[in-house]
């Protein structure tokens, strides 16, 4: 296992540009994917969570495509744009909706009732309940569900290997094709402390979301 991993090391360091390269359109990727999701999804969970008829249709369309292997939809979505960093970039976006839109939905129908009415008894208009006091209230399950989604995308993007489009998947298809568990290695130790560091940072992230952090680490 050691020369292994020296023959990675010694693989990596001796294609420093590409791994760099490779690097950099893996998190282009997953950036694309978890913005458009976030941009997406934050405000139809506001909506979902306001509308009972909208929360049934929605609801029910992403968990039927939360079923859907991403390798399944990425070749779904490949006769309309071809192999290409676009048919990875929104095969990954379609993994990363569901648990935001279900983590937001899910934190603004927690927050009770009795706050929405003091709000309201204070004069606030709908906008500055949400983000006054709805929007901090629900900032951490919110948090929850894009740290979820980060880790999965990270970890999916080896896909745009399929379709031609770099990242750090191509170490793993050529280790694959080649026989080679040091090339892949090349890939996959990256993804996995990539992956690391996301649950971690937004973990904390999420910690430090609590809106009364001390009253959450006392209990």
């Amino acid at each position: 296992m050691i020369a292994t991993l020296v023959r990675a090391y010694s693989y990596a360091a001796g294609h420093a540009g590409e791994l760099i390269q490779a690097l950099g359109e893996h998190l282009g990727l997953v950036a694309v994917a978890v913005g458009v999701s976030l941009l997406v999804c934050i405000p139809l969970g506001v909506f979902t969570s306001r509308s009972r008829l909208g929360a049934v249709a929605v609801m029910g369309a992403i968990n039927a495509v939360r079923v859907v292997p991403s390798l399944a939809i990425l070749f779904l979505v490949i006769p309309s744009l071809g192999l290409s960093a676009g048919a990875a970039a929104v095969a990954l976006t379609v993994l990363a909706m569901p648990p935001i839109l279900i983590n937001t939905d899910a934190a603004l129908r927690s927050i009770p009732s009795s706050i929405r009415e003091a709000a309201r008894g204070m004069g606030m208009s709908a906008w500055q309940m949400l983000w006054q006091v709805e929007a901090p209230l629900a900032l951490p399950v919110v948090i929850a569900g894009v740290r979820t989604a980060l880790v999965e995308v990270i970890a999916s993007a080896t896909l745009a290997a399929f379709v031609g489009s770099g990242g750090l998947g191509i170490y793993i298809t050529r280790g694959f094709a080649l026989y080679d568990t040091a090339i892949l290695l090349v890939g996959a130790v990256p993804i996995a402390l990539l992956t690391l560091a996301a649950e971690v940072g937004m973990g904390e992230l999420q910690r430090l979301a609590q809106p009364f952090p001390a009253l959450n680490t006392a209990t």
